[in-house]
């Protein structure tokens, strides 16, 4: 296998695992509201929040910008109009990333005033700009 085919395949691992966060993350925050301050449940939840950040999804992403730039060098892509489209998803999909860090912190300093609804509907923004990443890179409509 050649050097592309091994960096896209570690582009699309770490992208897998960087996206697998993504989705959990926000949903633990929906329990973890519900969870009265200084329970032993509030207190897992604030374990599970805090691993699956460092563990996880801060190096899932920060592999996937790697890989991901290797691979624009590579393809000469950055010229193609699909790539500066997916490169501000990217920015913004790194927006909601350093969000969610930032709620991680709220809630360990048991801080947290967002309802559970919030965190809802936060969940489903990682999806829609997945989506709209996977259409650009797969469709290159333009």
């Amino acid at each position: 296998m050649d050097l592309y085919l091994w960096v896209k395949s570690l582009h699309v691992m770490s992208i897998i695992a960087w996206m697998a966060g993504m989705f959990y993350l926000p949903r633990l925050f929906v329990y973890h509201v519900d969870a009265e301050t200084g329970s032993v449940q509030s207190e897992t939840f604030k374990v599970m929040e805090r691993r699956l950040l460092k563990a996880i999804i801060n190096p899932a992403m920060v592999s996937s910008w790697v890989f991901g730039l290797w691979l624009v060098y590579m393809l000469e892509a950055w010229t193609d109009g699909w790539f500066h489209a997916k490169f501000l998803l990217v920015l913004i999909m790194s927006g909601v990333h350093g969000y969610l860090s930032r709620c991680v912190k709220t809630f360990a300093r048991d801080e947290n005033t967002k309802s559970a609804r919030f965190y809802r509907i936060l969940n489903e923004v990682p999806t829609v700009l997945m989506i709209g990443i996977v259409i650009l890179v797969i469709g290159k409509p333009f």
